[in-house]
C-alpha cells in the first residue's frame, strides 16, 4: 500500500505563537504515525515560488494523511497554526513502484 504525505510551505509569520501549533500538532501526528521527513533546513528554489519553511510528512497510507488532517485533534492544532502562519499544503499519494 503507497504511503500518504504532507508537503507544506509555510511563512510563519508569528513565531512565538507558531510554537503552540507544534506543541499541539505532536498528540495528532504520533496517533497517526506521521514521521517527518523534512523539517525546514537548507533548501533552494530554482523555479517558481517559494516560502520559507518546508516540510515533508510521511504517513502509513494516504488515507491515514487524510485521517489525520481532519481529525478534531489537527483541527485544534490547525487552528494554532493559521493565526501564526500562511501557507500551502497538499495531501498526496506515494508512488509504489512495480517490482523490477
Amino acid at each position: 500500500m503507497a504511503k500518504g504525505y504532507w508537503i507544506a510551505r509555510i511563512d510563519v509569520t508569528d513565531p512565538e505563537a507558531y510554537k503552540g501549533y507544534v506543541a499541539a500538532n505532536a498528540g495528532p501526528f504520533k496517533k497517526f504515525g506521521a514521521r517527518f521527513l523534512v523539517r525546514g533546513g537548507r533548501f533552494e528554489n530554482p523555479e517558481g515560488s517559494c516560502r520559507t519553511r518546508n516540510v515533508v510528512i510521511e504517513f502509513p497510507s494516504y488515507q491515514v494523511a487524510l485521517d489525520c488532517w481532519h481529525s478534531p485533534e489537527y483541527q485544534d492544532a490547525a487552528a494554532l497554526r493559521l493565526t501564526a502562519s500562511t501557507g500551502d499544503l497538499v495531501i498526496i499519494e506515494g508512488y509504489d513502484a512495480p517490482p523490477a
